[in-house]
This record gives C-alpha cells, sequence and structure tokens, in this order.
C-alpha cells in the first residue's frame, strides 16, 4: 500500500478544519450562506498558507449535490470526486507551465458551455502572476462579463505582477502567514491523531522552521518522523534541522549579560564542534533579543514558551533597553557582514565581541565613583548531562543573580536604574538629589527642565522610584534654580561636547586632511563633523 504524505492526508477538506485564515473563511462563509458569491475570486500570499485548498473547498462548496453551502457534506459523488481531483468541471491549471496565449484561449473555449455535471464550471488558475501580456488579455474580457454558470478562483504568490485591470475585476483575499503558534497546535492534533510519541520542543522547532507555511511544516515532519524511526523527539529534529540548542544560545547571551569574554569564547568553541551555520547562530540570537525586549517594555507580555521565563527575565534585568536594542543591531548586521569574514567562526566570534566592547564602553561612559551597585550575574541554563566534557563545564551557572541590586546613593546612579523613557526621563535628567531620607527623596530643579514639571510626569518618576527602592516614596521638588547644576542632563551635555571636541581635533590632526588642506586650499567645515556614537 502507497503511502500518502501528512500534507496530503491531512489536507482540510471542510472550512472548519483550516487552521488559521479566518478572515477569508469568514468572508467565503458568509457569501456562500447569503447567496452573493462574486464571480472571480483572488486569493494571495506566500506558500504553504492554503491558497488552493480554500479553493477547493470554495469549488465544493458550489457543486456539493446538497446544495450550495459553507458546509459540503464530502460524501456525495461530486465532493468525492473534487477531493480525488477528478471533477470535470473543475479545471485546475498551472499557469507556470501554462503560460502562452494559445494555452489560455484552448482553455477558454469551452466556457460558454453549460456545466456536464455541477451547477458551476470553475476555473483555478494556481500561480496566475505567471501568465504572459498576451494570456491576461485573453482572459480579461471573459474575466469582466463570464456566463452565470463560471466562476474564477485565481492563486498566486506575487499579486503584484497581476495587471490592475486583472485585480480590479477580482475579490482579493490576502492569506497571512501562519503563526507559530497555531502550526505547533496543528502538528501536536497530527501526531496525537497519528499515535506518534513527540516532544513539544521538537513541534516548536518545526513549527518555527516551517516560516509560516502549514504544507512545509508538514513536510518537515514527515521527514523528521522518517528521520527519528516513527517518533518525534527533540535531539533527532535538531540534528535534521541543523538547529541550534536554545540552551547554548541562552548560554551566549548570559556571557554578554555578565561580560565574560572567556566564558563566551567557551561556548563559542562547544557550539563549533557541531560545525554550525553561524549566521543562524545569530539569528537565533537575535530572536531571543528580541524576546528580551518585549518582555523589557511589557513584563507581562504573553508567550507561548513559559518554560523560558525565568532565565528571559534574568536576562531581561541584566540587559538594559538600550544595550538589547544594541546588541540585537549588531547580530542582525552581523549576519549579513557574515560573508565578508575571512573565515566564518572568526567573524561570529568579533560580532559577539562587538557586543562585549558596546556594553563596556557604555558602562564607561555613566560610570560614577560613588555608585556601589553590583553587577548582576545570569545563569546560564543548564546543558544535558551527555554532551561533551567542554559544554559539561561551560553549562555550569555563572554566579547565583542576586535578589535585588542595590540602589546607589547619586542621583546619576538611580536615574540610570530607572529605565524612563520620553518626558518622564527628561525631568529625572533635570534634577539633582537635595536628601534622601526613608519614604522621600528631596529634588532641585534646574530651568531647563521646568517645562516638564506636571502631575503626570512627576507621578510617573515618583512610581518608578518607588519601585526601585522598593518603598512608597514622596517626591519633593524644593527648588527650582537658575544656577548650573550638575545633573544627569548637564553630564550629558559635557560628554556630548567632549566627543564633538575630540572629532574636530582628530580631524584637524588627520595626515590626510592635512595634506589636502595644505595642497588644494581644503577648508573644514566643522558643523560637518560629528562624533561617531
Amino acid at each position: 500500500m502507497s503511502y500518502l504524505v501528512l500534507a496530503r492526508k491531512w489536507r482540510p477538506k471542510r472550512f472548519e478544519e483550516l487552521a488559521g485564515q479566518e478572515h477569508v473563511v469568514r468572508a467565503l462563509v458568509n457569501a456562500l450562506n447569503s447567496g452573493r458569491v462574486h464571480h472571480a475570486f483572488l486569493f494571495t500570499g506566500t506558500r504553504g498558507v492554503g491558497k488552493t485548498t480554500i479553493a477547493r473547498i470554495f469549488a465544493k462548496s458550489l457543486n456539493c449535490e446538497t446544495g450550495v453551502s459553507a458546509n459540503p457534506c464530502g460524501v456525495c459523488s461530486t465532493c468525492r470526486e473534487i477531493d480525488e481531483g477528478r471533477f470535470v468541471d473543475l479545471m485546475e491549471v498551472d499557469a507556470a507551465s501554462r503560460t502562452k496565449v494559445d494555452d489560455t484561449r484552448e482553455l477558454l473555449d469551452n466556457v460558454q458551455y453549460a456545466p456536464a455535471r455541477g451547477r458551476y464550471k470553475v476555473y483555478l488558475i494556481d500561480e496566475v502572476h505567471m501568465l504572459s501580456t498576451h494570456s491576461f488579455n485573453a482572459l480579461l474580457k471573459t474575466l469582466e462579463e463570464p456566463p452565470p454558470h463560471v466562476k474564477f478562483l485565481l492563486a498566486t504568490t506575487d499579486p503584484q505582477k497581476l495587471p490592475v485591470t486583472v485585480l480590479s475585476r477580482c475579490l482579493q483575499f490576502n492569506l497571512k502567514r501562519l503563526p507559530q503558534a497555531v502550526i505547533a497546535k496543528h502538528i501536536g492534533e497530527i501526531l496525537k491523531a497519528e499515535n506518534i510519541p513527540y516532544e513539544p520542543d521538537a513541534v516548536r522547532m518545526i513549527a518555527q522552521s516551517a516560516e509560516g507555511s502549514m504544507r512545509d511544516a508538514l513536510s518537515l515532519l514527515d521527514q523528521a518522523i522518517a528521520f527519528g524511526g516513527e517518533k518525534l523527539n527533540t535531539d533527532d529534529t535538531r540534528a535534521m534541522l541543523g538547529s541550534i540548542d536554545r540552551r547554548q544560545v541562552f548560554a551566549l547571551a548570559a556571557a554578554i549579560a555578565n561580560r565574560d569574554a572567556r566564558d563566551m569564547l567557551r561556548q563559542v568553541a562547544d557550539l563549533d564542534e557541531r560545525a554550525p551555520d553561524y549566521r543562524d547562530v545569530l539569528a537565533e540570537l537575535a530572536n531571543l533579543l528580541q524576546r528580551i525586549a518585549l518582555l523589557q517594555a511589557v513584563p507581562d507580555f504573553a508567550r507561548d514558551d513559559a518554560d523560558d521565563q525565568e532565565v528571559l527575565a534574568q536576562l531581561a534585568a541584566a540587559f538594559t533597553p538600550e544595550e538589547a536594542q544594541l546588541c540585537y543591531q549588531l547580530a542582525i548586521v552581523g549576519r549579513r557582514d557574515l560573508d565578508l569574514a575571512p573565515e566564518p567562526r572568526g567573524g561570529f566570534e568579533m560580532v559577539l565581541l562587538r557586543m562585549l566592547a558596546f556594553r563596556q564602553l557604555g558602562d564607561a561612559a555613566v560610570t560614577n565613583t560613588n555608585s556601589s551597585a553590583p553587577v548582576r550575574k545570569v545563569v546560564a541554563p543548564a546543558m544535558p548531562a551527555a554532551q561533551p566534557a567542554s559544554a559539561r563545564a561551560t553549562s555550569q551557572p555563572v554566579a547565583t543573580a542576586t535578589a535585588a541590586a542595590a540602589v546607589p546613593n547619586d542621583w546619576l546612579g538611580m536615574v540610570r536604574q530607572l529605565n524612563l523613557t520620553g518626558p518622564a526621563s527628561q525631568l529625572a535628567a533635570h534634577c539633582t538629589l537635595k536628601e534622601r531620607v526613608p519614604g522621600k527623596l528631596q529634588l532641585v530643579l534646574d530651568a531647563e527642565g521646568e517645562p516638564f514639571k506636571r502631575p503626570g510626569l512627576e507621578e510617573k518618576l515618583r512610581v518608578a522610584l518607588s519601585g526601585l527602592l522598593n518603598e512608597d516614596i514622596k517626591l519633593e521638588f524644593v527648588d527650582v534654580t537658575r544656577e548650573i547644576i550638575d545633573t544627569p542632563a548637564r553630564r550629558q551635555q559635557a560628554a556630548a561636547a567632549d566627543r564633538q571636541q575630540a572629532a574636530v581635533q582628530a580631524i584637524h590632526s588627520d595626515p590626510n586632511v592635512k595634506q589636502m588642506m595644505d595642497m588644494f586650499g581644503a577648508v573644514v567645515q566643522p558643523e560637518s563633523i560629528k562624533p561617531i556614537e
């Protein structure tokens, strides 16, 4: 008995069996139930998201022997023949292989004749954008004024290539990439129905690798089941996909968070034993940093990976939002430039070292000699016991995470830990701390910060400080001074001025610039010089 691949065996035969695309299904169901069925539909979207599947179900709904409805019976001869691809009044055409105008004319020659078996003649043209200009012209007249017994269902992955004259004559539905959670749920249901044992992490990896395509997901699932010997386990699936163990990516991020270059390089050495694609590793690292940034912005943001929440929370506390954004940018830019490196591992190491360098540079720019806040350490997730000794050694926790960071008494150190944004951050930046006593802070505001002294912003600052100090704080602005005081904003302005002056001096002392000035009388425009941030 021949084996039927999962993508065909589990192809939906009714609208309610579809995973996702609710916006399209709802519109089609309403049209069928109301009897207001347009003569031409265009389904667009990337591969494997359900374009031709929806079109076939729609054709079945139009021709089911029980009548036109959104719930075809599935058992009559018409429904069975459509499912088996042999219904005489459903003409399925692959436009990629029939691009010539003669092919289109031949297809349309019998449009005017009544259906042989069904209620409607249905023309399902896949990859319709591949038709030639002459073919579109031949189709256009029929598409504009078709006989009442004809329906056109067009599908394409590239609607931009369709003439506007065709687009304007169709009802267009854009099918979306399927969310990873939807694909994973559907795969789990199939595995249970097939009585195939599986591990949730393996399902997650397949759903992620499918990149929004259900057909790709089921093809990968078939391959993974064969690879794993009629079961789906995490290690075999990872080996088949060439994926990176998430724990290794977490360990890399922990090393960066802990500013531990030695541990980071050990992690790279362990990775290299598995001959990974370092572009994929950077993609995984960027994905992790994106999740960290989401958690920082919205701490209660719901995710479907609850098993990672503890280590994600530690990493979110160890990186500032600015550092997470910077490391994310370095990861995606490094991924793009990796082919330019002399060899992949060296290029990958340089991207990670660049992350460390920029984090340390940021620390140096804001370090205050009076600050006593300790450095948070992140616990890297433990690796499985079956790994090599080097991997087991590097998987040990870097250090126990501190329960809470010590709060410095200097205002600059406090402001840096508040992670405020927008006007509330400007209010904090234009203050200095006059006195700190239990339950109360007295602040002095400079003249530039006076526009930000508004009740709503004061309350935001008070709430942030209460959270930082772990007590309900009363905030008191005792003075607004016109004098120049040592505020975080003033320090930032001074640092910017120093960087600008250094940049100007660097340009003027550059031997190439001097040579151009001497030889050609060139003049440096000071306003054009900007320091590299």
